[in-house]
């Protein structure tokens, strides 16, 4: 499933190529027919993210409002000002993945984009959307080039109030902020140097509290999207290792500055993952290649590496199955 960082940069590819611009919405698979009906030949002035949550907003105060789940995936297509990845999305059968579009995405179809096929050098020029392939649940199109959802568990036409009311189920989102925190290694682990609270929708101080009043184990707690809004199993995994946390132990047993630096680094990973495109945790210490961005299997702590030795102890990473999800974690480092 995406995590939150891949639900930013679709917001933020959204607002670029979209915003400002009276869109065509239509649902050839037939499934939001009705939704797409109130949301076509209306202007999209905004978008949003906030956790695992797109809302797409248009001038009449309607929001179409989109979670991915484990299968949703957007693919992008378009002429030369129609910029950003030709792909954003998670089919579960290849992972959480984003295709960067080097040359206009109509020479890409949606096959080749989830496969990471290169395009063609020779792109048409483009004429409109293609004729949609598979199950498309809706398509969002300008002048200037489409966008089509496929796979969501939500995909809804609601209106200020409901999308409003969805928000307040949802924790604060780490991502919310103005400056994202500089983080740096330190003898037990990483710690952030200096920086502003977090205070988007309630920001540091409200998952602080979610978090140490709770006897839940605080690997629970960082995938409850009610505590913090985006985390997802990787991200759950990475940051546990990284401040050297046992995830087993209560939240309840971490004191306020523990919590606290907790959301200071989720916060700065997540905002990596948005600059890059990619959940990197690991530092460039610990890459073959430090001129460059890691490759996957030198991109994680723990995640994906069980029995694998840890890379600060030399411990094999152990795995188990936790709240229905797979959980990484060392056993040496990661001690109560």
């Amino acid at each position: 499933m995406p995590e939150g960082h891949s639900i930013h940069r679709l917001a933020r590819q959204f607002r670029d190529v979209f915003a400002g611009r009276r869109l065509a919405v239509t649902s050839p698979q037939g499934r939001f027919s009705a939704g797409a009906a109130l949301l076509d030949g209306h202007t999209l002035v905004r978008s949003d993210a906030h956790g695992k949550h797109l809302f797409l907003r248009f001038e009449h105060s309607l929001v179409l409002h989109v979670h991915l789940g484990l299968y949703g995936a957007w693919d992008f297509g378009g002429d030369r000002e129609f910029n950003g990845a030709s792909s954003i999305g998670a089919p579960r059968r290849v992972g959480e993945r984003e295709v960067p579009r080097e040359t206009p995405a109509s020479a890409v179809s949606p096959e080749a984009a989830s496969a990471d096929a290169p395009a063609s050098a020779d792109a048409p020029v483009y004429t409109g959307p293609p004729e949609p392939v598979g199950a498309v649940r809706v398509r969002l199109a300008s002048n200037h080039g489409w966008a089509d959802l496929r796979g969501a568990t939500t995909c809804a036409a609601i209106t200020e109030a409901e999308a409003a009311a969805v928000l307040r189920r949802l924790g604060p989102d780490p991502l919310h902020s103005s400056a994202p925190l500089a983080i740096s290694v330190s003898g037990s682990g990483f710690a952030p140097i200096t920086g502003p609270a977090q205070d988007g929708h309630g920001g540091r101080e409200d998952f602080v509290n979610r978090v140490i009043t709770r006897r839940t184990p605080v690997a629970t707690l960082l995938m409850d999207q009610k505590v913090i809004a985006g985390v997802g199993n990787v991200y759950r995994a990475e940051v546990l290792f990284r401040q050297r946390i046992d995830p087993l132990l209560p939240g309840r047993a971490l004191s306020a500055d523990d919590a606290a630096r907790l959301w200071d680094d989720t916060a700065a990973v997540m905002a990596d993952g948005v600059r890059d495109g990619r959940i990197i945790t690991t530092t460039p210490g610990y890459w073959s290649d430090q001129g460059s961005l890691p490759p996957n299997e030198e991109a994680h702590f723990v995640y994906r590496r069980h029995g694998q030795p840890c890379r600060v102890c030399g411990t094999p990473v152990e795995l188990a199955g936790h709240s229905g999800r797979k959980l990484y974690w060392c056993p040496a480092c990661q001690q109560s």
